[in-house]
């Protein structure tokens, strides 16, 4: 029988299903795709979205299979839905992701390998069902452990591949930062599973995606992005899933995301807004962010800011969530030469458990080798903070804020918050810090210590386990201090030590203690 031709079958199906009253469907499987994952229906899948396209849009439906398949390019209109039971599975041969594509590649915009799903200037795209994407990372993961193994040892790649030599030749004129000079070396930078360059309204909702080859949910430059309901898992461990962040958006305006599961092999979710003077180029901020009811188990960070964060992030909401297994609960980080200004956000509702680092970081010294220069575009900008109603419990160390001398971190607040910790909260350089309601219990050192701060409120501190000749409170040459409506109710030897610092004495209820102050000389 002769074969016919994907643009009659899709006409048939289109004609078959206004019948029916459901016009814009298209059946892949119907249309001719293999569903059982053994022959790739890359170019059906690409073509019937261009088909859809022109007649205004439509949905890609995906039954039970499996079906493998390259890279997807999705244009406006369209979504991709995959019914309980279908998983679709991309493709572990390099080649089905080129002609390599623009991409902003861990905040910096290069040639290379095209996103498995991916879309350009486009508007209304949607990602939706019970079903699987599987973007099968396991050949990037070990090509990239190779490749970073030979340069470490090497220097170089002796012997490029046509794929590396490709990306050199696409990127001849790319430029960064002398620190990442050194990471351009490997010429192989495998692709986000989902990146949206510059597309306005897009949703993903309801699917599982796994096995991602790079960062998995990477929209950049978008305005209104929904992600709800979506179960992300890439593995962590045995194999491990090398930098397969859950949900990345970058210099994204608008973004809800909710109701997410997330376990990956980096940060569950992290905002971003490109890295140094590319970042600022592009102007960009990641803004109008809101992250709840969700929940994180493996992962470096539960909720990140940073570090590629040189266009700014503002007005970000994260709240309801769970942060279990993860190495750091929030964590925000920067450094010297990346600029931007991180500000106006909120985190209420968060349950910490299991956590093996810091249960929150602020960091502009995340570049230790960096060295104080004058403020200019250059300098990141960490203010107007607030954290409160937090628990954690089998916590590492209960956080750590470090600012940088020219640019302290300012204006964060704590409240309501209750923590037990190996480790407790410590502060360097930092301005305008309150601590309300405020009850961590650690195992060794202060609850609270803090260095070289200037405007610190304390109100309502206390420990349920202190420590036996260890303060609650340490402050080392810290200016305008402000200790008031502190009730230690389990009596400790000394509540608050001070060192070279000027300490203000509200209402407070302290006379049970040994020594309430204690002031090393």
């Amino acid at each position: 029988m002769k074969k016919r031709s994907i643009k009659n079958v899709c006409t048939v199906f289109l004609i078959f299903f206004s019948f029916l009253g459901y016009s814009k469907n298209y059946d892949i499987k119907i249309l001719g795709a293999d569903n059982t994952g053994k022959t790739k229906c890359t170019k059906l899948i690409n073509q019937t979205i261009d088909l859809a396209a022109k007649e205004g849009g439509g949905i890609l439906y995906f039954s039970s299979g499996t079906y493998l398949t390259g890279a997807i390019t999705l244009k406006s209109n369209i979504t991709i839905y995959l019914e309980a039971g279908a998983t679709l599975k991309f493709s572990s041969d390099f080649n089905d992701y080129v002609p390599f594509q623009n991409v902003r590649y861990e905040g910096i915009f290069m040639n290379t390998f095209a996103p498995l799903l991916n879309a350009y200037k486009a508007e209304n795209i949607s990602i939706k069902g019970e079903g699987t994407l599987d973007g099968n990372g396991f050949a990037w993961w070990n090509e990239i452990k190779k490749i970073s193994a030979e340069v470490k040892e090497k220097g170089q790649i002796e012997n490029p591949t046509e794929l590396q030599k490709l990306w050199t030749k696409e990127n001849k004129d790319l430029k960064v930062e002398p620190y990442y000079e050194a990471g351009l070396k490997n010429q192989f930078f495998r692709p986000p599973f989902i990146q949206f360059l510059e597309c306005n309204k897009i949703k993903i909702e309801g699917v599982r995606i796994q096995n991602s080859p790079f960062w998995t949910i990477n929209p950049v430059g978008c305005n209104d992005v929904v992600v709800h309901g979506v179960t992300i898992f890439n593995p962590s461990t045995n194999p491990h899933g090398p930098n397969t962040d859950g949900i990345n958006p970058s210099s994204c305006s608008n973004v809800r995301i909710s109701d997410c599961f997330i376990s990956v092999g980096d940060d569950c979710i992290t905002i971003k807004s490109g890295r140094d003077f590319q970042g600022r180029s592009y102007g960009k901020p990641c803004e109008n962010i809101t992250i709840t009811n969700c929940v994180m188990l493996a992962g470096h960070g539960g909720v990140v800011v940073g570090s590629e964060m040189s266009g700014g992030v503002k007005n970000v909401v994260i709240s309801n969530c769970v942060f279990d297994g993860t190495d750091a609960g929030i964590r925000m980080k920067s450094s010297r030469g990346r600029g931007g200004v991180v500000e106006n956000i909120r985190v209420s509702n968060i349950v910490m458990r299991n956590i093996s680092r810091n249960a929150f970081t602020f960091d502009l010294f995340y570049d230790r080798s960096s060295k104080a220069e004058p403020v200019s575009e250059r300098t990141p900008i960490f203010r107007n903070i607030h954290i409160s109603d937090v628990s954690g419990i089998n916590i590492n160390k209960a956080g750590v804020i470090n600012g940088i001398e020219e640019m302290p971190i300012n204006e964060l607040s704590f409240t309501n918050i209750n923590m037990e910790a190996k480790e407790g909260f410590s502060a360097a350089i930092a301005t305008n810090l309150s601590f309300n309601n405020v009850d961590i219990s650690t195992q060794k050192g202060a609850s609270l210590e803090f260095y070289k701060c200037d405007g610190l409120l304390f109100n309502d501190i206390r420990s349920k386990k202190p420590l036996e000749n260890q303060s609650v409170i340490k402050v080392t040459e810290c200016k305008n201090a402000l200790l008031n409506n502190c009730f230690q109710r389990i009596n400790t030897d000394v509540f608050l030590e001070t060192k070279n610092s000027e300490v203000i004495q509200g209402s407070n209820f302290l006379s049970l203690l040994k020594e309430p102050i204690k002031e090393i000389k």
